[in-house]
Protein backbone atom coordinates (compact mmCIF):
# COMPACT_ATOMS: atom_id res chain seq x y z
CA UNK A 1 0.00 0.00 0.00
CA UNK A 2 1.35 3.30 -1.17
CA UNK A 3 -0.84 5.69 0.89
CA UNK A 4 -3.14 4.68 3.94
CA UNK A 5 -6.19 4.28 1.57
CA UNK A 6 -8.47 1.78 3.20
CA UNK A 7 -9.14 -0.98 0.96
CA UNK A 8 -11.19 -3.96 2.02
CA UNK A 9 -9.79 -7.47 0.46
CA UNK A 10 -13.37 -8.39 -0.50
CA UNK A 11 -14.06 -5.35 -2.88
CA UNK A 12 -13.01 -6.27 -6.09
CA UNK A 13 -15.42 -10.24 -5.32
CA UNK A 14 -18.09 -8.08 -4.44
CA UNK A 15 -17.78 -5.38 -7.90
CA UNK A 16 -17.71 -8.69 -9.87
CA UNK A 17 -20.48 -10.10 -8.41
CA UNK A 18 -22.18 -6.70 -8.72
CA UNK A 19 -21.33 -6.47 -12.28
CA UNK A 20 -22.73 -9.90 -12.67
CA UNK A 21 -25.92 -9.03 -11.37
CA UNK A 22 -25.60 -11.18 -8.32
CA UNK A 23 -25.23 -8.55 -5.92
CA UNK A 24 -28.06 -6.13 -5.27
CA UNK A 25 -27.38 -2.90 -3.61
CA UNK A 26 -28.86 -2.07 -0.10
CA UNK A 27 -30.17 1.20 0.35
CA UNK A 28 -27.96 4.03 2.25
CA UNK A 29 -28.96 5.47 5.15
CA UNK A 30 -28.77 8.92 5.78
CA UNK A 31 -26.09 9.76 8.09
CA UNK A 32 -23.74 12.94 9.52
CA UNK A 33 -20.19 13.51 10.06
CA UNK A 34 -19.08 16.80 11.84
CA UNK A 35 -15.53 18.27 11.30
CA UNK A 36 -15.00 19.49 14.58
CA UNK A 37 -11.88 22.67 14.19
CA UNK A 38 -9.80 24.59 16.28
CA UNK A 39 -7.66 27.15 15.72
CA UNK A 40 -4.23 27.04 16.22
CA UNK A 41 -0.75 28.35 15.52
CA UNK A 42 -0.84 28.40 11.11
CA UNK A 43 -4.51 27.45 10.95
CA UNK A 44 -6.47 25.38 12.29
CA UNK A 45 -6.68 21.92 13.78
CA UNK A 46 -9.75 19.22 13.17
CA UNK A 47 -10.56 16.55 15.38
CA UNK A 48 -10.12 12.80 14.71
CA UNK A 49 -10.49 9.60 15.75
CA UNK A 50 -9.12 6.18 15.48
CA UNK A 51 -11.80 3.19 14.62
CA UNK A 52 -10.92 0.10 16.88
CA UNK A 53 -8.57 -2.15 14.91
CA UNK A 54 -10.80 -5.05 15.76
CA UNK A 55 -13.77 -3.43 14.01
CA UNK A 56 -14.85 -5.39 11.31
CA UNK A 57 -15.60 -2.00 9.03
CA UNK A 58 -12.55 0.29 8.67
CA UNK A 59 -10.91 -1.08 11.74
CA UNK A 60 -7.87 1.12 12.37
CA UNK A 61 -8.91 4.03 10.04
CA UNK A 62 -9.24 7.60 11.17
CA UNK A 63 -12.53 9.63 11.18
CA UNK A 64 -14.54 12.30 12.53
CA UNK A 65 -16.89 11.86 14.72
CA UNK A 66 -20.58 11.04 13.02
CA UNK A 67 -23.18 8.20 12.35
CA UNK A 68 -26.20 7.49 11.04
CA UNK A 69 -30.04 8.83 11.63
CA UNK A 70 -31.74 8.09 14.49
CA UNK A 71 -35.42 7.70 13.64
CA UNK A 72 -36.54 10.30 16.30
CA UNK A 73 -34.45 13.05 15.03
CA UNK A 74 -37.22 14.19 12.82
CA UNK A 75 -39.36 14.34 15.90
CA UNK A 76 -40.25 18.17 17.34
CA UNK A 77 -37.02 19.88 18.60
CA UNK A 78 -35.74 23.07 20.23
CA UNK A 79 -34.23 24.84 17.10
CA UNK A 80 -32.23 27.78 16.18
CA UNK A 81 -30.51 29.07 13.51
CA UNK A 82 -31.57 28.78 9.43
CA UNK A 83 -34.93 27.41 9.43
CA UNK A 84 -35.52 23.82 8.18
CA UNK A 85 -36.74 25.14 4.91
CA UNK A 86 -33.17 26.58 4.39
CA UNK A 87 -31.43 23.33 5.45
CA UNK A 88 -34.06 21.34 3.04
CA UNK A 89 -32.58 23.55 0.16
CA UNK A 90 -29.20 23.73 1.30
CA UNK A 91 -28.97 19.61 2.00
CA UNK A 92 -31.17 18.41 -0.88
CA UNK A 93 -33.92 16.71 0.80
CA UNK A 94 -37.33 17.38 2.41
CA UNK A 95 -37.81 19.58 5.66
CA UNK A 96 -37.87 15.81 7.88
CA UNK A 97 -35.03 14.81 6.54
CA UNK A 98 -32.80 18.01 6.48
CA UNK A 99 -33.77 18.56 10.75
CA UNK A 100 -32.94 14.74 10.95
CA UNK A 101 -29.84 14.74 9.20
CA UNK A 102 -28.52 18.36 11.35
CA UNK A 103 -29.85 16.89 14.40
CA UNK A 104 -27.93 14.17 13.42
CA UNK A 105 -24.97 15.76 13.12
CA UNK A 106 -25.06 17.79 16.83
CA UNK A 107 -26.39 14.77 18.22
CA UNK A 108 -23.44 12.53 17.22
CA UNK A 109 -20.85 15.05 18.11
CA UNK A 110 -22.31 15.02 21.45
CA UNK A 111 -22.26 11.12 21.74
CA UNK A 112 -18.70 10.80 20.36
CA UNK A 113 -16.25 13.89 21.09
CA UNK A 114 -18.24 15.18 23.90
CA UNK A 115 -18.76 18.64 22.39
CA UNK A 116 -22.54 20.14 22.29
CA UNK A 117 -23.51 22.65 19.58
CA UNK A 118 -26.58 23.45 21.59
CA UNK A 119 -27.30 26.57 24.37
CA UNK A 120 -29.82 28.19 26.60
CA UNK A 121 -30.56 30.78 23.99
CA UNK A 122 -30.35 31.70 20.47
CA UNK A 123 -27.02 33.18 21.18
CA UNK A 124 -24.82 31.02 23.70
CA UNK A 125 -23.87 28.09 23.68
CA UNK A 126 -23.28 25.82 26.86
CA UNK A 127 -19.53 25.67 27.90
CA UNK A 128 -17.51 22.83 29.98
CA UNK A 129 -19.46 19.43 29.45
CA UNK A 130 -17.65 17.15 31.01
CA UNK A 131 -19.68 16.47 34.56
CA UNK A 132 -20.52 13.36 35.63
CA UNK A 133 -24.53 14.59 35.29
CA UNK A 134 -23.83 15.35 31.10
CA UNK A 135 -22.11 12.24 31.40
CA UNK A 136 -24.89 10.06 32.39
CA UNK A 137 -27.11 11.98 29.76
CA UNK A 138 -24.54 11.29 26.97
CA UNK A 139 -24.83 7.94 27.82
CA UNK A 140 -28.45 7.58 27.81
CA UNK A 141 -28.27 9.31 24.57
CA UNK A 142 -25.98 6.66 23.48
CA UNK A 143 -28.35 3.91 24.37
CA UNK A 144 -30.97 5.28 22.69
CA UNK A 145 -32.71 5.80 26.26
CA UNK A 146 -33.62 9.24 25.22
CA UNK A 147 -33.94 11.19 21.83
CA UNK A 148 -31.83 14.10 21.80
CA UNK A 149 -34.84 16.47 21.79
CA UNK A 150 -36.27 14.80 25.09
CA UNK A 151 -31.97 15.48 26.46
CA UNK A 152 -32.36 19.62 25.08
CA UNK A 153 -35.55 19.78 26.57
CA UNK A 154 -34.64 18.88 29.76
CA UNK A 155 -31.57 20.94 30.01
CA UNK A 156 -33.53 23.73 28.47
CA UNK A 157 -31.23 24.22 25.08
CA UNK A 158 -31.89 24.94 21.66
CA UNK A 159 -29.67 23.17 18.91
CA UNK A 160 -27.73 25.66 17.20
CA UNK A 161 -27.99 25.10 13.34
CA UNK A 162 -26.00 27.88 13.00
CA UNK A 163 -22.82 26.75 14.39
CA UNK A 164 -22.96 24.09 11.37
CA UNK A 165 -21.82 24.58 7.73
CA UNK A 166 -22.32 21.95 4.84
CA UNK A 167 -19.36 20.54 3.17
CA UNK A 168 -20.31 17.89 1.49
CA UNK A 169 -22.18 14.45 0.70
CA UNK A 170 -20.47 11.12 0.13
CA UNK A 171 -22.75 8.21 -0.62
CA UNK A 172 -21.25 4.24 0.00
CA UNK A 173 -20.60 2.56 -3.22
CA UNK A 174 -23.12 0.25 -3.95
CA UNK A 175 -21.34 -2.86 -3.67
CA UNK A 176 -20.74 -2.16 -0.02
CA UNK A 177 -22.93 -4.58 2.35
CA UNK A 178 -23.23 -1.47 4.72
CA UNK A 179 -24.12 1.72 3.05
CA UNK A 180 -24.56 5.60 4.04
CA UNK A 181 -25.08 8.74 2.60
CA UNK A 182 -23.48 10.56 4.89
CA UNK A 183 -23.85 15.01 4.79
CA UNK A 184 -20.25 16.29 6.00
CA UNK A 185 -20.49 19.34 8.04
CA UNK A 186 -17.56 22.06 9.38
CA UNK A 187 -18.35 23.24 13.09
CA UNK A 188 -15.96 25.52 15.42
CA UNK A 189 -15.25 23.88 19.15
CA UNK A 190 -16.96 26.15 21.18
CA UNK A 191 -15.34 28.19 23.68
CA UNK A 192 -15.04 26.53 27.43
CA UNK A 193 -15.85 23.18 25.76
CA UNK A 194 -12.84 20.26 24.99
CA UNK A 195 -13.33 17.06 23.54
CA UNK A 196 -12.43 13.52 24.78
CA UNK A 197 -12.57 9.96 23.42
CA UNK A 198 -16.30 9.25 24.10
CA UNK A 199 -16.75 6.93 21.29
CA UNK A 200 -16.72 3.23 22.16
CA UNK A 201 -15.73 2.92 18.21
CA UNK A 202 -12.65 4.53 18.93
CA UNK A 203 -9.16 3.40 20.63
CA UNK A 204 -7.68 7.23 20.45
CA UNK A 205 -8.47 10.82 19.33
CA UNK A 206 -6.13 13.53 18.21
CA UNK A 207 -6.23 17.41 17.18
CA UNK A 208 -3.89 17.59 13.91
CA UNK A 209 -3.32 20.02 11.33
CA UNK A 210 -5.37 18.62 8.07
CA UNK A 211 -1.80 19.18 6.01
CA UNK A 212 0.13 17.48 8.49
CA UNK A 213 -2.56 14.18 8.62
CA UNK A 214 -2.80 14.47 4.72
CA UNK A 215 1.27 14.13 4.63
CA UNK A 216 1.21 10.89 6.93
CA UNK A 217 -1.54 9.25 4.93
CA UNK A 218 0.16 10.19 1.77
CA UNK A 219 3.67 8.01 3.61
CA UNK A 220 1.04 5.29 4.65
CA UNK A 221 1.11 5.97 8.55
CA UNK A 222 -2.77 6.91 8.63
CA UNK A 223 -5.20 4.80 6.96
CA UNK A 224 -8.23 6.52 6.43
CA UNK A 225 -11.65 6.04 3.75
CA UNK A 226 -11.26 8.21 0.32
CA UNK A 227 -14.42 10.96 1.87
CA UNK A 228 -11.83 11.10 4.81
CA UNK A 229 -8.80 12.28 3.33
CA UNK A 230 -10.94 14.34 0.22
CA UNK A 231 -12.18 16.30 3.13
CA UNK A 232 -8.46 17.22 4.98
CA UNK A 233 -7.30 18.47 1.87
CA UNK A 234 -9.95 20.50 1.33
CA UNK A 235 -9.37 22.09 4.78
CA UNK A 236 -5.77 23.02 4.22
CA UNK A 237 -6.59 26.20 2.69
CA UNK A 238 -7.53 27.78 5.39
CA UNK A 239 -6.87 30.03 8.31
CA UNK A 240 -9.00 29.85 10.46
CA UNK A 241 -11.96 27.72 11.76
CA UNK A 242 -14.21 30.85 10.91
CA UNK A 243 -12.64 30.97 7.59
CA UNK A 244 -13.37 27.46 6.37
CA UNK A 245 -16.90 28.25 7.77
CA UNK A 246 -17.56 30.95 5.96
CA UNK A 247 -16.49 29.03 3.14
CA UNK A 248 -19.08 25.92 3.38
CA UNK A 249 -22.73 27.76 2.01
CA UNK A 250 -20.78 27.98 -1.51
CA UNK A 251 -19.68 24.36 -1.28
CA UNK A 252 -21.41 21.70 -3.87
CA UNK A 253 -23.19 19.04 -2.72
CA UNK A 254 -23.67 16.83 -5.19
CA UNK A 255 -23.00 13.63 -4.05
CA UNK A 256 -19.81 11.73 -4.58
CA UNK A 257 -20.70 8.20 -5.34
CA UNK A 258 -17.79 5.18 -6.65
CA UNK A 259 -18.25 3.88 -10.01
CA UNK A 260 -16.91 0.36 -11.03
CA UNK A 261 -16.70 0.06 -14.69
CA UNK A 262 -14.53 -2.80 -16.68
CA UNK A 263 -12.16 -2.17 -18.68
CA UNK A 264 -9.58 -3.56 -20.71
CA UNK A 265 -9.73 -6.84 -18.84
CA UNK A 266 -9.72 -4.82 -14.98
CA UNK A 267 -11.97 -3.14 -12.75
CA UNK A 268 -11.63 0.36 -12.99
CA UNK A 269 -13.07 1.52 -9.26
CA UNK A 270 -13.13 5.74 -9.14
CA UNK A 271 -14.70 8.54 -7.54
CA UNK A 272 -15.89 11.17 -9.68
CA UNK A 273 -14.06 14.16 -9.56
CA UNK A 274 -11.42 12.66 -7.07
CA UNK A 275 -8.71 10.96 -8.96
CA UNK A 276 -6.24 9.69 -6.34
CA UNK A 277 -8.62 6.88 -5.47
CA UNK A 278 -8.69 5.09 -8.52
CA UNK A 279 -7.91 1.33 -8.33
CA UNK A 280 -7.34 -0.90 -10.91
CA UNK A 281 -8.02 -4.44 -10.41
CA UNK A 282 -7.38 -7.42 -12.31
CA UNK A 283 -10.04 -9.56 -13.48
CA UNK A 284 -7.72 -12.40 -11.53
CA UNK A 285 -8.20 -10.48 -7.77
CA UNK A 286 -5.36 -8.76 -7.41
CA UNK A 287 -5.43 -4.90 -7.18
CA UNK A 288 -3.07 -2.08 -8.11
Amino acid sequence: MANGQWYPPEWPDRIRALADGDLTPVAPRRAATVMLLKDAEAGPAVHMLRRRVSMAFAGGAYAYPGGGVDPRDEHPIRWTGPTRAWWARRLGVDEAAAQAIVCAAVRETYEEAGVLLAGPTEDSVVGDTTGEDWEADRAALVARDVSFAEFLDRRGLVLRSDLLGAWTRWITPEFEPRRYDTWFFVAALPQGQRTRNASTEADRTVWIKPAGAAASYDKGELLMMPPTIATLRQLIPYDSAAQALAAAPDRDLAPVLAQARLEDGEIVLSWPGHDEFTKHIPTGGASA
